[in-house]
């Protein structure tokens, strides 16, 4: 067996382990980064299982899934069993109301990409541009129609700022 081998078999042990970690975030190897393939949906960021999902998900909702994969990224760096501070869980952290509102299990990586996008979806028919649709994901629609747009929260521009930067490298 080659070390090349030996190597991709370890990373994907050790990302295996740290998704049933509680409250980490799973992180590539470092050694796994050439690794990383590209696709028209921008670089392989998580694992493939995770990939698929994402890639089902997105076709079948009709929605980017370049622009699922960033939010994902930036809500759970790709980590299935991700809760937030707040008690967001899953790879696209709903909020336990919000899922169950959507009928989804947050911690199964179907339902909660399922759900997810779905919930984005409906962000997007109740506002017009990408950011305010982001920044409804993130700070709650009631915080846009307040606002009349992106709310001035920090956490929510740096997170608009997160997405819209994935996106770019991606196209480039």
């Amino acid at each position: 067996m080659s070390l090349e081998r030996i190597t991709e078999i370890h990373n994907h042990i050790g990302d295996i382990i740290r998704r049933f970690e509680p409250g980490t975030e799973a992180k590539p190897a470092a050694s796994a980064a050439p690794a990383q393939t590209q696709s028209p949906a921008g670089p392989r960021l998580f694992d493939r299982e995770i990939e698929e999902v994402i890639r089902e998900q997105a076709a079948r909702h009709g929605v980017s899934e370049r622009l699922v994969k960033a939010v994902v990224q930036a809500e759970s760096g790709g980590n299935p069993r991700a809760v937030s501070p707040a008690g967001a869980v899953g790879l696209m952290q709903l909020m336990p109301g919000t899922a169950k509102t959507l009928g989804v299990d947050p911690y199964n990586p179907e339902q909660n990409v399922d759900g997810g996008i779905r919930y984005l979806k409906d962000m997007a028919r109740q506002f017009g541009s990408l950011d305010d649709v982001l920044a409804a994901y993130n700070a709650g629609p009631g915080a846009v129609q307040r606002h009349g747009g992106v709310p001035p929260y920090k956490e929510t521009q740096d997170y608009i700022n997160k997405i819209r930067r994935s996106l770019s490298q991606w196209d480039a």
